[in-house]
């Protein structure tokens, strides 16, 4: 007599499909100008209670990104070069090379994007437009909505 031991059945993993992080972006936004006198970008920064946000140019296309590091420039560059604080353009100070989000990005890709660059933001676009910010706060909160199962 041959016994066969087989164990339960189980259900085959379902793909697990998450959440997009259109649905978590800020989609009302600070923005900055290229042009924009950087004392100015700084007391928007500090008035709205923010790290940082996009800069466009006069079609509204993202050129840039402003961030709290760059603004730290302001006071070392002053300080290297004896002249006043706070003088110059955003441009002179934004970071160009932007890494862009796509609109249709889950929220857990995401977070691999979070954890393998040191960006706390994210643009995101859709086409080639922007369409908001994604944060890591952002991504936290969505985090805090995926159930244990499907971990």
């Amino acid at each position: 007599m041959v016994m066969n031991f087989k164990g339960a059945a189980i259900a085959q993993e379902q793909d697990i499909k998450y959440e997009k992080i259109s649905d978590y972006m800020a989609k009302d936004l600070i923005t900055f100008t290229p042009d924009m006198e950087i004392a100015e970008a700084i007391d928007v920064m500090l008035k709205k209670k923010i790290s940082g946000g996009p800069v466009l140019n006069e079609r509204r296309e993202l050129v840039g990104m402003l961030s709290e590091k760059d603004c730290l420039k302001v006071l070392v560059q002053s300080s290297y070069h004896n002249i006043p604080s706070g003088k110059g353009k955003v441009k002179d100070f934004m970071s160009e090379n932007v890494k862009t989000l796509d609109i249709d990005m889950d929220v857990v890709e995401c977070a691999n994007e979070f954890l393998t660059t040191y960006f706390r933001r994210f643009p995101v676009t859709q086409n080639g437009v922007l369409k908001g910010q994604i944060s890591r706060r952002d991504i936290m909160r969505a985090a805090q909505k995926i159930k244990s199962t499907t971990w």
